[in-house]
C-alpha cells in the first residue's frame, strides 16, 4: 500500500522540503527548495523550516506526522548540539519548531536521514544492518538496523567523524577535541592537507587531478587521504560488523575511494578479509529529504 509522506531536510545552504509518494518504491510528489540564510539568525531559520511544513500540510493534509532531518544532535535538555548551523546550537529547536506548527514532528540527525533512505530505497536495500556515511563539508553517519534508525543513549549513534583518528594538539577540531576523523576526511579537511604541503588550496576535484598530473603534493596528500580512510572505516566495521557500509557526500563522488580506500580499510581490519561491501550511494542529494519523511513510516507498518 502506497502512503503520502512529508520531509524536511535541513542543510547549511538550503532548506528543502518534499512531499513523497511511498511503497514498494518511491516518487517525489512535489519539492520545495529555499536558501537556509543563515545569516538571517535562530528565529529566521525556525520561521522559514515552520513556513515549509505548514505549505506541504496544506497540500497533503491528510499526514499523521512530519519527518525533520537536521544537523547535530540534541543534549539530555533537548538543545542542539554539534550543529553546522552554528546558530541552532544550544536553542531548543525541535521544541520551538513543534510549536510553530499544527502536525506531530519526527526528529532525525540528517546522516542518520541519509542511511535510512539508502537502507529502505537505496544501496543498502535488502541489508539488515546498513551504516550510511556522509563524507563532504563534515564527516557523519548513520546506522540502520532492520529499517530503523537506531540513535543511541546520547543520540550520537555513528558519529565516527568525531572519533580520534590522530589524537596530536596540531590538529584541533571545531568540536573541543584534537585529531578527529572529520578533519582528515571531509572535503575542507582534505584540501587543508594539501594547502599544508604545497601552500596552495585547491578543492577535492582539483587535487585529484593534480595527482593524475603527477604532482608530487597531491600523490602524497591522496595516499594519505586513502590510507586515512582505511584507518577510520575500518574502525566501525571492527565495532558495528554491517552487512553493507554505503558512502554519501561529495567526497563519495571519488572513484579511489572504492578501489584503493577499500584495499586499505581491508588492511587494517581485524580480520583476515573484509566482506562488507563499501558502496556508493544510489538515491544521491534526494536521500535527505527523503528519509526524513520515511521517519514517520516505520520499517514493517502497513
Amino acid at each position: 500500500m502506497n502512503r503520502r509522506l512529508i520531509g524536511i531536510d535541513m542543510g547549511g545552504t538550503k532548506l528543502e522540503a518534499a512531499i513523497v509518494d511511498v511503497g514498494e518504491g518511491f516518487r517525489f510528489v512535489s519539492r520545495r527548495r529555499v536558501s537556509t540564510e543563515q545569516e538571517g539568525g535562530y528565529d529566521h531559520i525556525l520561521s522559514r523550516v515552520a513556513a515549509l511544513i505548514d505549505e506541504c500540510v496544506h497540500e497533503e493534509p491528510r499526514v499523521a506526522a512530519v519527518g525533520v532531518g537536521m544537523p547535530g544532535s540534541v543534549t539530555v535538555t533537548g538543545a542542539v548540539k554539534n550543529a553546522n548551523t552554528v546558530c541552532l546550537n544550544g536553542r531548543s529547536f525541535r521544541a520551538d519548531l513543534q510549536q510553530r506548527v499544527n502536525v506531530p514532528l519526527v526528529f532525525a540527525n540528517d546522516a542518520n536521514c541519509f542511511a535510512l533512505a539508502e537502507a529502505r530505497f537505496g544501496a543498502g536495500r535488502g541489508c539488515p544492518v546498513v551504516f550510511g556515511v556522509i563524507m563532504g563539508t563534515g564527516v557523519g553517519g548513520g546506522l540502520v538496523i532492520d529499517g530503523q534508525v537506531r540513535e543511541g543513549l546520547q543520540s550520537i549513534c555513528g558519529e565516527w567523524g568525531h572519533t580520534i583518528l590522530w589524537p596530536d594538539d596540531r590538529f584541533p577540531c571545531y568540536c573541543g577535541k584534537s585529531g578527529c576523523t572529520e578533519l582528515f576526511l571531509s572535503g575542507p579537511g582534505i584540501a587543508t592537507r594539501y594547502a599544508q604541503r604545497k601552500g596552495e588550496r585547491l578543492a577535492l576535484p582539483d587535487i585529484l587531478l593534480r595527482e593524475q598530473a603527477g604532482d608530487a603534493a597531491a600523490v602524497a596528500c591522496v595516499d594519505e587521504w586513502m590510507d586515512n580512510f582505511g584507518r577510520a572505516l575500518s574502525n566501525v566495521i571492527n565495532i558495528v560488523d554491517p552487512d553493507v557500509v554505503v558512502l554519501g557526500g561529495g567526497v563519495s563522488n571519488a572513484l579511489c575511494l572504492y578501489d584503493r580506500g577499500v584495499e586499505k580499510v581491508a588492511r587494517y581490519l581485524f580480520s583476515d578479509q573484509l566482506r562488507t561491501p563499501i558502496r556508493q550511494h544510489r538515491i544521491g542529494d534526494s536521500a535527505g529529504v527523503l528519509g526524513a519523511a520515511l521517519l514517520t513510516w516505520p520499517a514493517g507498518e502497513d
